[in-house]
């Protein structure tokens, strides 16, 4: 389990660092734009937001609240994979270094 949560930090700590990267240095609708208007760029896109869509079916499976799962869903659309690192290192954090009670959160039979 603290391989998992290091895992997660270092990505959490990559995520941040190019997030800013591509704030501060970048321009992000040009770009964005020019992303978008390529074939392989709209590919990228589709791959991710698929991404993005699949872990926040576990997230909704793992939440009992559903404004708790709204909410860590729209960080993950809107601040991607920096918000899915961040819910697994609480996840982690919260699941007491029971692995069932990781991937089912408050489903997790011995709750």
């Amino acid at each position: 389990m603290k391989f998992a949560y290091l895992l997660a930090l270092i990505g959490l700590l990559a995520m941040t660092s190019i997030l800013l990267y591509g704030f501060i240095i970048g321009d992000f609708t040009g770009e964005g734009g020019m992303l978008l208007s390529m074939p392989w760029g709209i590919v990228s896109m589709v791959d991710l937001y698929v991404g993005f869509v699949l872990f926040s079916g576990w997230i909704w499976f793992r939440e009992t609240s559903i404004w708790r799962a709204a909410i860590w869903t729209l960080l993950m659309m809107v601040l991607g994979f920096w918000a899915g690192s961040l819910y697994v290192i609480v996840a982690l954090w919260t699941s007491r270094g029971e692995w069932g009670r990781f991937w089912m959160g408050q489903r997790w039979p011995r709750n």
